[in-house]
């Protein structure tokens, strides 16, 4: 495996030249809205490319991840897909829709995660793999702290065994506030995306230049207005969730992914040299 600062024979500040992410909503980059980018949103796994491209013109990426997806699907659909663009650099996260469902077992969904790392590790690239979020900060999902946590053990006992690096979202307390995620309480918004994105760097032990972002501080509001919030969140996020659970749907349906070839990323203007 790649190691971060191996000898590539370039000035670029890091070995890997073609970086294939794999994923859900989270990966795709839902909550991050970007006109510009493909399929519209950005997200952490664009921004680490977009650091990694810098200066390399030999780069290349793909995204394979489609919100909504469960891991046997992610399996199915994208794993090989994803290996036979031959990339030295793999994210992957997935397993965390699962986790969500009412009686899923951890073990069980870690189990799939183990097979699918096994077949991206034949190839040797470098795999960087995630911890779900410390839940407890949030009254929709606290009553599942316990499953991530023991979904999360599973994951570092995967990712020892394959030698894979970890990115540790249940250790990044910053994104532990409710500021740091979109109106669907679901999924991180643009600042919540860019902190996981420097994480993902740092793991990588890459070096750039993205600074750290900050959410406005709370308005001031009264209990009256937090409950009418929390009414709106339910009609407008929690009942077509469950209905779209009720009716076997998925938010990714009819969806494809937004990056399916390995190709060069145009540089957003805060990366420009020019």
């Amino acid at each position: 495996m790649q190691e971060a600062g191996d000898d590539t024979g370039d000035d670029t500040l890091h070995p890997w030249s073609r970086y294939v992410a794999i994923g859900d909503s989270f990966t795709e980059g839902i909550g991050d809205p970007e006109p510009n980018s493909p399929g519209g949103n950005r997200g952490w796994a664009d921004r680490v490319a977009e650091v990694l491209a810098a200066g390399n013109e030999r780069f290349r990426y793909a995204n394979l991840a489609v919100r909504g997806k469960l891991i046997q699907q992610i399996m199915d659909e994208q794993i090989e897909p994803a290996v036979q663009l031959r990339p030295d650099l793999i994210t992957i996260s997935a397993g965390g829709n699962d986790v969500l469902r009412p009686g899923s077992d951890p073990d069980e969904i870690a189990a799939k995660f183990q097979t699918a790392i096994e077949r991206l590790a034949a190839d040797r690239a470098t795999i960087v793999v995630f911890t779900g979020v410390d839940v407890g900060f949030s009254p929709v999902f606290r009553g599942i702290r316990g499953k991530v946590a023991i979904y999360n053990e599973n994951i570092r006992s995967v990712a020892s065994q394959f030698d894979c690096i970890v990115a540790d979202q249940w250790a990044l307390t910053d994104i532990q506030d409710q500021r740091m995620w979109a109106p669907d309480r679901l999924h991180l918004n643009a600042i919540g995306h860019h902190t996981v994105a420097r994480m993902v760097l740092e793991a990588l032990d890459v070096p750039n230049t993205l600074e750290p972002m900050r959410p406005e501080p709370y308005p001031e509001r009264s209990r009256r207005d937090v409950r009418s919030d929390d009414l709106q969140w339910a009609r407008e996020y929690l009942v077509p969730w469950v209905v779209r659970r009720v009716r076997h749907q998925s938010s990714g349906d009819a969806i494809t992914a937004k990056r399916p070839i390995a190709g060069p990323l145009v540089q957003p203007a805060e990366l420009r040299e020019d």
